[in-house]
């Protein structure tokens, strides 16, 4: 099975800057994916606070293929 969200690009530091949701193909931000968790619409992931942003992580299960990546 197809993880939901993909990562698409990362900063020069590694840090998670554009998504994909691979079930509608909806590309977004970091922001604008942090907004659609705390909107509810994706509860399988919540945000962090690193190095003072909000950073969406996934919820820890176990599975290390789970993981933003």
């Amino acid at each position: 099975m197809k993880k939901r969200i993909s990562v698409l690009s990362e900063s020069e530091t590694g840090r998670n800057e554009m998504f994909v949701d691979n079930s509608n193909g909806k590309k977004m931000s970091r922001t604008q994916f942090v907004k659609e968790i705390k909107r509810g619409n994706y509860g399988d992931y919540y945000v962090r606070q690193i190095n003072g942003l909000d950073t969406p992580v996934s919820k820890p299960d176990g599975n290390l293929k789970n993981n933003l990546g």
